[in-house]
């Protein structure tokens, strides 16, 4: 075994003396002698079976019920849920809240007796009103928001339980101003284009109102003819409840471009101007009612009750009973009563001895001697008197001489811009044009 082992012996430390005095080149050396080892190995691995040939065993292992419950919680988590509706004009505390999924007996029975929550159902319809119920569909809480007479606050009424039982409380607060940019192609008519652009009517009446002395909205529309407008939002909480003022617009009719934008400032009436700064404001009205249509022209006609040729020394105004009637210029009533074949007629004396005859009117809400401003209600649309439907006459008189009130409201004068508001009036302009590019972009979006 001695003379085996000597020989092992002194390799071993030929080994330790070569490693002590050349580390670098033995450990590299082992370096390599190991890679060439995995090397091998690698090599070789592909003789070991195929995973896809080892057989397979199915486990089936039982669960608890007891097990599985311990994982859930002991009772379900409650949670409230938020529904919104609006006061329809038949509505009744019962059908209101089923509409929104409330089932709370004592809630109805609140509602249908308490004065300030029986306030929903009263007046105007289309109050907006937000429930908070249990998972179990028991009211928490009932909020609602609605437009009293004075359209820049709204009202607001909150129900809820409490330690007290059921309560409601009502308060007014001012809205909140905003502004929304929106622009359509005519493809048929003013209101259609409107409506597809998602503006609401009334903002669609004032764009009418705004361009009338210029653009006849019943012959003068052409296919193709676009519009874009910046117009103010009111909200209460967040949520709209209606449009405001047409703040500015823009119209090209036929390829002619017009524009307007609504100046303001204190002590001096609103109107609309050009962006030059030419008043849209003029003597006259185009038109004593807001946008509609013109039923009888000015001159020569076959009389609806007579049958016979006579001129017809006004213009008549087809339009539902009950539709406001508005003078077209300042002035003082001189008459306020009924008048043979013109039932209730309202007569108003303008400047320059200049007078307005509005007839068959359903309701006279001016008295004589009362000043009037332009634009201001003086009555509602009728069939009194001889008239085959409901309809305003409208007549204007220069020096008692009959003309054609559109004609004259075309040619009447604008109001100018008072020279010390120029510089004022340039930045909003400036503002305002911004606005109108950004809504036709919205326009030409939707086009395409």
């Amino acid at each position: 075994m001695h003379q085996i082992l000597s020989p092992i012996s002194l390799m071993a430390q030929a080994v330790a003396q070569g490693l002590a005095r050349h580390p670098r080149r033995v450990m590299g050396a082992l370096g390599v002698l190991l890679l060439g080892t995995g090397v091998t190995a690698f090599g070789i691995a592909p003789l070991a079976p195929d995973a896809a040939d080892l057989p397979i065993t199915q486990l089936v292992e039982p669960l608890s019920l007891e097990a599985t419950a311990a994982l859930l919680p002991a009772a379900p988590l409650p949670f409230t849920l938020y529904r919104s509706d609006t006061v329809r004009r038949d509505d009744t505390p019962q059908s209101l809240l089923q509409r929104l999924g409330v089932d709370d007996p004592a809630a109805l029975a609140f509602l249908r007796t308490d004065p300030a929550a029986r306030q929903l159902f009263s007046g105007r319809s289309g109050k907006l009103v937000t429930a908070e119920t249990t998972d179990r569909n028991t009211l928490v809480r009932l909020s609602a928001r609605w437009l009293p007479a004075d359209e820049r606050f709204f009202t607001r009424l909150d129900i809820e339980s409490g330690p007290q039982g059921w309560q409601a409380r009502t308060g007014t607060q001012a809205l909140v101003a905003g502004q929304q940019l929106a622009g359509g192609v005519i493809r048929s008519s003013l209101f259609a284009a409107t409506d597809a652009a998602g503006l609401p009517d009334s903002v669609a009446v004032q764009l009418a109102d705004i361009f009338s002395n210029d653009i006849d909205f019943r012959r003068d529309l052409r296919v193709g003819d676009r519009f874009s407008v910046v117009y103010e939002t009111l909200s209460a909480d967040g949520e709209t409840l209606r449009a405001g003022r047409v703040l500015s617009a823009s119209f090209v009719n036929n390829g002619k471009l017009h524009e307007a934008m609504w100046f303001e400032s204190p002590g001096q009436r609103g109107a609309y101007y050009g962006f030059d700064g030419q008043s849209f404001r003029k003597s006259y009205l185009g038109s004593p009612l807001e946008f509609t249509r013109v039923s009888s022209g000015y001159g020569m006609r076959f009389h609806p009750i007579s049958g016979k040729q006579k001129p017809h020394l006004g213009v008549d105004y087809a339009a539902p009973t009950g539709t406001p009637v508005r003078t077209i210029g300042d002035g003082v009533v001189t008459f306020a009563g009924v008048q043979r074949g013109y039932g209730n007629v309202i007569e108003i004396a303008h400047r320059n001895n200049q007078s307005t005859l509005y007839a068959h009117l359903s309701r006279i809400d001016v008295r004589k001697g009362q000043k009037v401003e332009q634009g201001e209600r003086i009555g509602a649309v009728g069939s009194t008197g001889a008239s085959t439907g409901p309809h305003l006459h409208l007549e204007f008189r220069d020096k008692g001489v009959h003309q054609d009130p559109l004609q004259i409201a075309r040619q009447s004068e604008s109001v100018p811009l008072d020279a010390a508001l120029r510089a004022r009036f340039g930045a909003l302009a400036q503002a305002q044009r911004q606005q109108l590019e950004a809504a036709a972009t919205l326009q030409q979006a939707s086009a395409e």
